[in-house]
């Protein structure tokens, strides 16, 4: 026969199970505001750089493709940017708030052509910031010099592939770059480039050269 159960074994046994609810809804209390707090610091918009592209800075259109000196860099750097990070390139950018220049650690006139000109024209085919501008002007002012024309001449025969290698490039940036780098170097050499034509002006680069300027197509021919 079973005994009755007594009034204080029945208050015993309901303050248990409320500790126990009370506890269980604590806990999920707890649990709730965890997650809670985890996903807004996960928020894609508390992130500094998520910020950064939602926003961009106005240095960004000045600077595009500028390298992350604190990145990690997917690939070796390219023969023109190691010679320029070891001060191979007697020259150095300048950035304005209108616009970059150079800034030559002596007169461009004293420099010797030989293998100054050619590395900048190697740099042409670099794609970013500050090699770019680096080698593009480098090699404008550096045939601007008084005695361009000698100095550059007997340097047509190693110009004429790099150029080449320019204006074949798939990047229509890279491309123009070579194409400005050409015509001002027709300039400086006259009709000392009509020699080398042949070798630039192959039927595989000339149909690059037509496909991405038509406008050029009679000059080339």
């Amino acid at each position: 026969m079973q005994k009755p159960e007594c009034h204080g074994d029945v208050q015993l046994r309901n303050r248990v199970t409320g500790n126990c609810s009370k506890r269980t809804s604590s806990g999920a209390q707890i649990k709730h505001r965890t997650t809670v707090q985890r996903s807004k610091s996960s928020s894609p918009t508390s992130s500094p750089e998520s910020a950064g592209k939602l926003h961009p800075r106005p240095s960004d259109k000045l600077n595009p493709k500028t390298i992350n000196p604190f990145g990690e860099q997917s690939r070796a750097p390219s023969a023109f940017a190691a010679i320029y990070s070891k001060g191979g390139i007697p020259c150095r950018l300048v950035h304005g708030s209108v616009k970059h220049r150079l800034q030559w650690e002596c007169p461009p006139d004293n420099l010797p052509f030989d293998p100054l000109l050619i590395t900048l024209a190697e740099g042409l085919r670099e794609t970013r910031h500050p090699y770019t501008f680096v080698s593009k002007e480098g090699f404008r002012e550096l045939l601007l010099v008084q005695g361009a024309p000698e100095k550059a001449v007997p340097l047509l025969p190693r110009l004429i592939p790099v150029l080449k290698a320019a204006l074949v490039h798939l990047d229509d940036e890279v491309f123009e770059r070579g194409l400005n780098a050409l015509v001002q170097l027709s300039v400086v050499v006259g009709p000392s480039l009509n020699d080398h034509l042949k070798h630039l002006l192959t039927s595989g680069s000339l149909i690059i050269i037509k496909s991405k300027i038509p406008t050029y197509c009679s000059i080339c021919c």
